[in-house]
């Protein structure tokens, strides 16, 4: 098992620019957030087994995060000069979901099984295999966005003393590992 220093060393190694390690029950959730992904702005909803409604209801998704113990999260920024620009914010996404897995793995080959967070909803398969009627590829690794959660993530960001907001060009992105 690795110390809380060394998960946050690890995280700083893969590419995050922050990371902090708190406990689950000081995460903020709020219900008031699925209607967002309601409105399938990103596409994904209903046809992603990471998103709603297949991926759970609000109190669910809560109920899964709080068995847990604690929360690795998880910042990255990126110089993003048109927050409007969709391909730039996708692009980013990906990277900083693929620095979560890289790390994810590490953590998991040192004995901290646990659930991801990811900044966007599961891109592992894509289409999804919801799409076809199929069974999830990668239930161990299939991870379900901040907003499917319902978590404030402003708060979440606060608690840790991290930057949420969109500034000087520079977009920040969050995610988590939540682990006992």
């Amino acid at each position: 098992m690795l110390s809380n220093e060394n998960i946050i060393a690890n995280a700083i190694k893969q590419g995050f620019h922050q990371a902090a390690i708190i406990e689950t029950k000081e995460i903020v959730f709020d219900p008031s957030f699925r209607p967002y992904c309601e409105e399938n702005l990103c596409g994904q909803y209903g046809v992603n087994y990471s998103c709603p409604p297949e991926c759970g209801s609000p109190e669910e998704m809560r109920q899964r995060i709080l068995k847990h113990k604690y929360a690795l999260v998880l910042r990255t920024e990126w110089n993003i000069p048109d927050w409007h620009n969709k391909e730039d914010i996708k692009r980013t996404k990906g990277l900083h979901n693929s620095y979560t897995m890289e790390l994810v793995k590490v953590l998991r080959e040192n004995g901290h099984n646990g659930i991801i967070v990811g900044a966007s909803g599961c891109s592992l398969c894509s289409p999804c295999e919801i799409i076809k009627g199929n069974p999830c590829r990668f239930p161990d690794l299939r991870y379900s966005c901040m907003s499917a959660y319902c978590i404030y993530v402003k708060k979440l960001a606060e608690s840790c003393g991290m930057k949420y907001d969109y500034e000087n060009n520079t977009l920040p992105f969050f995610g988590m590992y939540v682990f006992d």
